[in-house]
């Protein structure tokens, strides 16, 4: 298995991923995801091109496995934040049908290496409570608890008309 940056070549692969993220998400929290194209492609195309947004995927004989997204994010001068550079890793996803064999391990430890090559102080990120495996994936890795994200529901979510 290679991890390498991700190119226009991977965006139908990118898709592809992102479109099994968007189902997880859905069946989680259908209240608030609904089921659609979390980029179009020049939106993947702009990404990719931007230093500061690395995307990076594990690729077998020429198929994507997964990825990983990521935003390099620094506070500089902030009234009450110190000038750490983080890598927030945006979103990662393996393929359902490469789960199991250790893709994520690497492409996780792959966004490390990258982030400590940058200079970075910690990398960060969220996991939806309805994720249940990628929630234990992370803890499994060492992650804890930086933050919380707390609701209440107010009202009944209808669907809206077809």
């Amino acid at each position: 298995m290679m991890i390498r940056r991700a190119g226009a070549r991977d965006i139908p692969a990118l898709h592809r991923l992102l479109a099994q993220v968007d189902l997880v998400h859905h069946q989680g929290r259908p209240d608030l995801f609904k089921i659609g194209n979390k980029y179009t492609d020049q939106e993947l195309q702009t990404l990719l091109a931007d230093e500061r947004r690395p995307v990076f995927v594990a690729e077998t004989e020429g198929t994507v496995l997964g990825y990983a997204f990521c935003v390099l994010q620094q506070y500089v001068d902030h009234n009450i934040m110190t000038d750490i550079r983080t890598l927030y890793l945006d979103d990662l996803c393996v393929d359902e049908a490469a789960r199991g064999r250790h893709v994520g391990t690497a492409l996780y430890a792959h966004v490390l290496d990258f982030a400590r090559a940058q200079g970075c102080y910690n990398v960060t990120l969220n996991v939806w409570s309805c994720n249940g495996p990628a929630l234990r994936f992370y803890q499994n890795r060492g992650l804890k608890p930086q933050k919380l994200g707390m609701e209440v529901i107010l009202q009944r979510c209808t669907p809206p008309p077809a």
